[in-house]
């Protein structure tokens, strides 16, 4: 059954689709508001912190995910020219990085002007999408702007990860928790 299937009602809220998405993929999850969810979702570099909130005013769901990271304070530039150019090769959202939180930051916002409704497979995809580009795209910069190896930059503790798979059409980016 599709995930869209789940969803009978035509008004059904964003959040709602997002909740019951968490609950179908067993990611930890707090209900903020009735228009705003954070969830934990687990990657192969490090657990990421998703949080989707729907503006009536602007029509538009946004996402946010966040990891914390701790660069030295000599390579900020550096971290902003590598963000530059993963920003040019990344057409499904934006990296930035939050100096005083220490977050570094994917955001997309998926606009549902005129009454639209995202349905499941959509929300599904963005968070995919999220935690996709966090895992090849930030890493690979990391390495390669700072000259640090890959264990200076992945947790000491690795409890699971997740495995992203492609579809034949290409599009859609399937997600599945498996325990290491």
């Amino acid at each position: 059954m599709a995930l869209s299937e789940q969803f009978i009602e035509d008004e059904t809220h964003p959040i709602d689709i997002v909740e019951t998405l968490a609950e179908h993929h067993n990611w930890d999850f707090d209900r903020i508001a009735d228009d705003q969810i954070a969830m934990a979702v687990v990657g192969q570099w490090r657990t990421y912190s998703i949080t989707l909130a729907w503006s009536d005013f602007d029509e538009t769901l946004r996402m946010v995910c966040t990891f914390e990271m701790d660069p030295p304070a000599e390579k900020i530039q550096a971290l902003y020219h590598a963000l530059n150019l993963i920003n040019d090769e990344c057409w499904s959202g934006t990296f930035t990085w939050w100096n005083t939180q220490k977050l570094m930051v994917f955001r997309y916002g998926l606009v549902q002007s005129g009454g639209q409704v995202a349905s499941a497979e959509q929300i599904d995809t963005i968070i995919g999408a999220a935690v996709q580009n966090a895992e090849r795209r930030t890493p690979n910069a990391i390495i390669r702007h700072f000259n640090w190896s890959p264990m200076e930059i992945r947790p000491q503790s690795k409890r699971c990860r997740w495995p992203l798979q492609r579809l034949t059409d290409g599009l859609k980016v399937v997600s599945n928790l498996t325990k290491v």
